[in-house]
């Protein structure tokens, strides 16, 4: 058996034996007196006042008994109603006891809303249920009055209560017996506590409103804490999912993201950073940025200063820096200051851009474009290249270094591949401003073609004229270099038909053109002297009237059964 226990019928036992006592007196005071006994003067008077007083100390401690079980729920109340965070556990609580410790029919708990509105948010009845928002039936004129007084309202008959008589609400929901006491946190209102019984009058003492005054005391601390407890946590959920939302923002990016405090360590570092960089993000979280961008931490350093002192962004920083998982890559940094909520700076956010796969495309595309025309380039349909070809009418064009086997053999070979690619750069830069397509480079030599893939109605005239631009592009070469390292082109020019397109495998293909007309512009050119252009008679009917040409005996070509004649270009008209 608890104390409490123990104490409880220690006090029940106790006002039983001072009421049985006084009982006794009283009886034995009426037998004397009945029995015609005579005692000394006083004494009945005496017994008289002993069992009066008796009687008045078993109320007493009757009374004392009913306050310290009021002070004993409360005490277990308070233990309850602290004992969760969770707010519907303690509403419910709440009110659960309040029936309990009233004897009320039902009850309700009402708080103020964001809006500042009283708002129903919790019902209970005697048998512990909820009960239906349609049977939400009060008096909102004692819910308006303890609001506006902040002072409990108790009724023990509503419907005479000069105070509320002919409220409609009243009247209408027979209201009869009513309790209802304010929830005040910090002198503020938060919101009543409404207790009732429709049926039975007289129900609620002065005893029970101060027990539900002090009760509500607890109840509001309970309550409030429990919504910022609430409150916090749906903070902290909005939080978490704003974080998993940046992360997975951050997780498919393509773009490296650093953030750093301003201590330069690290507190953020996504998976393209880890891509990049070749850190794994465990390994950089919480080291220093010099630590992990070792080759550029006295420039970076500087930029880094910049944008978190002087709150300035630095945009595009490029470096070309050797990694140890990487190698030799090109990387591009934007660096700004990182600032709260407040606007301080609280340390620097870089992102970081991997250029290297670009760089390499670009320096391929520079050199393509030294083969193909730009605007050639910019009508290839990468989604549309496959193996194949189509027939075209075309102009070809072979050129070759004449002497150049016999003048390699003297030579070292570095300095013999510097003096080809400037004899092959003044030819491509001939060909391509004609808007000529650079199919090869065949050692020594040079195959070009034109109207394809972009058509050009004097094709044929341009590709004599990149074969004089040639010849021009030679001499001028030959008034920089010494006598011993003069030599010169010889062209081979043919006009027809070849079908044009991807020759190879999808891993290794080339754009080339096959055909006779391709074959007779290489033998044509095998057969030309030094600074000669020669062109078949095919390309000579075309362009006849725009050239000065002179007619060459007819050559018996590798590979063809006939004589072909052919034209050596003096010029142009």
């Amino acid at each position: 058996m608890s104390d409490t226990t123990k104490t409880t019928t220690m006090a029940i036992t106790l006002n039983q034996q001072i009421a049985n006592l006084g009982k006794m007196l009283n009886t034995i005071r009426e037998n004397l007196h009945s029995g015609g006994w005579t005692l000394p003067n006083g004494v009945l008077d005496n017994l008289a006042y002993i069992a009066t007083n008796l009687e008045r100390l078993s109320k007493k401690v009757a009374e004392h008994e009913d306050e310290r079980q009021d002070l004993l729920a409360l005490a277990d109340i308070s233990q309850v109603v602290n004992s969760s965070l969770e707010l519907n556990a303690v509403l419910r609580i709440v009110m659960d006891t309040i029936v309990r410790l009233t004897g009320a029919e039902r009850g309700f708990l009402m708080l103020r809303n964001e809006q500042g509105e009283m708002e129903t948010v919790m019902a209970r009845n005697w048998e512990q249920e909820s009960i239906h928002p349609s049977e939400f039936a009060v008096s909102q004129t004692i819910i308006d009055r303890v609001l506006n007084e902040n002072k409990s309202v108790l009724t023990t008959n509503a419907q005479e209560d000069p105070r509320f008589g002919g409220q409609a609400s009243i009247i209408a929901y027979s209201l009869r017996s009513i309790l209802c006491v304010p929830l005040r946190v910090k002198d503020v209102t938060t919101g009543v506590i409404y207790a009732d019984n429709r049926i039975r009058e007289g129900l609620f003492t002065e005893a029970e409103r101060n027990l539900l005054n002090a009760f509500a005391n607890q109840a509001a601390v309970a309550i409030e804490n429990a919504r910022l407890f609430e409150s916090v946590r749906r903070t902290l959920e909005e939080v978490t999912e704003l974080k998993n939302l940046m992360d997975n923002v951050f997780a498919s990016i393509a773009s490296g993201v650093i953030t750093a405090d301003i201590e330069n360590k690290i507190n953020l570092f996504n998976q393209a950073a880890e891509r990049i960089l070749g850190w794994k993000k465990d390994q950089v979280i919480g080291a220093r940025l010099e630590e992990v961008l070792t080759p550029l931490a006295n420039d970076l350093s500087t930029h880094i200063t910049k944008a978190r002192q002087a709150e300035q962004h630095v945009i595009g920083q490029e470096y070309r820096i050797t990694l140890p998982e990487r190698g030799e890559v090109d990387l591009i940094f934007n660096i700004s200051p990182l600032k709260d909520g407040t606007h301080t700076t609280q340390g620097v956010a870089i992102v970081v851009d991997d250029l290297t796969e670009k760089k390499r495309l670009e320096a391929q595309r520079a050199l393509f474009e030294r083969m193909v025309p730009p605007a050639v380039i910019d009508q290839i349909d990468i989604n549309k290249i496959e193996l194949g070809g189509e027939r075209k009418e075309i102009t070809t064009l072979f050129a070759d270094l004449r002497g150049f086997t016999s003048f390699s053999e003297n030579l070292d070979p570095v300095e013999l591949v510097t003096i080809l690619n400037q004899y092959m750069s003044a030819a491509a830069d001939a060909i391509l401003a004609q808007g000529g397509t650079i199919d090869k480079f065949l050692g020594d030599g040079v195959m070009a073609w034109f109207n394809a893939p972009i058509p050009q109605p004097d094709h044929t005239l341009r590709a004599v004229r990149a074969a004089l631009g040639i010849r021009d592009a030679i001499a001028r070469l030959h008034e920089q270099f010494p006598p011993e390292y003069h030599l010169s082109f010889g062209v081979g020019i043919d006009f027809g038909e070849a079908v044009l397109g991807l020759v190879g495998t999808q891993k290794r293909l080339d754009y080339t053109a096959i055909g006779d007309s391709v074959n007779t512009a290489k033998r044509i050119q095998e057969n030309s002297a030094p600074n000669q252009i020669i062109i078949s008679e095919a390309a000579h009917n075309l362009i006849e009237h725009d050239i000065f040409a002179r007619q060459l005996p007819a050559m018996h070509l590798k590979g063809k059964r006939n004589v072909v004649q052919v034209y050596e270009v003096i010029g142009l008209r």
